[in-house]
């Protein structure tokens, strides 16, 4: 996902101070997110108004993490944040189905892990 800038607007549905306080909180791989959130972030300005949340994302260079921050309503936040972890969840199963697959495919062909 690259380096994300911190936010400096904040969306219309979002009623200040009161949706500011208290946001839910949670990791995701950062390879997961572009799936999720489209290529350079193009998709969280969408998924932010159709969820009714403000969203902010914290690389966590060291781990591999990206934290997700979920600013908005109590029942709104809990939506998005469901939402988003099972998006995460799906994204995570598909591509280890697809490397399962391709060490079957490997096999089949007699191909050890690494071609020589």
């Amino acid at each position: 996902m690259g380096t994300l800038q911190r936010r400096r607007d904040i969306p219309p549905w979002v009623n200040v101070p009161g949706d500011l306080k208290d946001p839910e909180v949670f990791q995701v791989q950062t390879r997961l997110l572009e799936a999720i959130f489209g290529v350079g972030g193009s998709r969280i300005s969408y998924i932010e108004q159709v969820s009714k949340v403000m969203l902010e994302l914290k690389v966590l260079e060291s781990s591999g993490l990206t934290e997700v921050v979920v600013y908005g309503s109590y029942l709104y936040k809990l939506r998005a944040k469901w939402m988003l972890q099972s998006m995460a969840q799906w994204h995570h199963q598909r591509q280890e189905r697809g490397m399962l697959k391709l060490e079957d495919a490997m096999k089949a062909l007699h191909l050890g892990p690494c071609m020589k």
